[in-house]
């Protein structure tokens, strides 16, 4: 967490500390599912793993620690395969990063109507306005959520966009599957 920034609520550390991650792997990257963890509980109940982790405890630790997961299938629709996750009771919550391309809202009016979605992605994809985004979504089983967004054109970790709404969908997707 060496360069994300100090924010007070630890659900919004830790979607700035996976947007951190992800970014220094580079553009370009698969959706990354990352589950989220109590670290004092996971430091007194399984020790060796969080000292594989770097979790020593001996300085001021995040409360939350993302633990990435297996890769994401590719070719499966990813509402399809959020639909087939089930956490244990040990995870707080989870965390997903992928990468849109995103239009400003003045381009809504542009879209042509009778698309099917290739069409449509095709279209976007081909919009002079287009933008590509990296969205980190995360989600507690309380409900709280959080996500950060990355413009392509501004990768600056001091430009990234944080709050609770910005991604409503994708974090309604998440929270469905702590669902019983």
């Amino acid at each position: 967490m060496s360069n994300t920034p100090m924010a007070a609520n630890p659900l919004t550390r830790a979607v700035l500390e996976i947007d951190e991650y992800v970014s220094g792997l580079g553009w370009d990257q698969p959706a990354r599912l990352f589950a989220l963890v109590d670290t004092a509980r996971l430091r007194a109940e399984q020790p060796s793993l969080a000292d594989r982790l770097g979790l020593d405890g001996g300085e001021e630790a995040a409360a939350l620690t993302p633990i990435e997961q297996e890769e994401i299938p590719a070719g499966k629709p990813l509402d399809e395969f959020l639909g087939t996750i089930a956490w244990p009771d040990a995870v707080t919550g989870c965390a997903l990063t992928v990468e849109r391309l995103m239009l400003p809202p003045s381009a809504e009016a542009e879209v042509p109507k009778d698309l099917d979605e290739t069409a449509l992605t095709t279209w976007v994809a081909e919009h002079p306005e287009r933008q590509e985004v990296r969205m980190t979504v995360a989600v507690l089983r309380d409900g709280s959520r959080e996500s950060a967004l990355r413009l392509r054109e501004k990768d600056s970790p001091t430009e990234v966009l944080t709050g609770s709404d910005l991604v409503p969908g994708l974090a309604q997707a998440l929270t469905a599957t702590f669902e019983d």
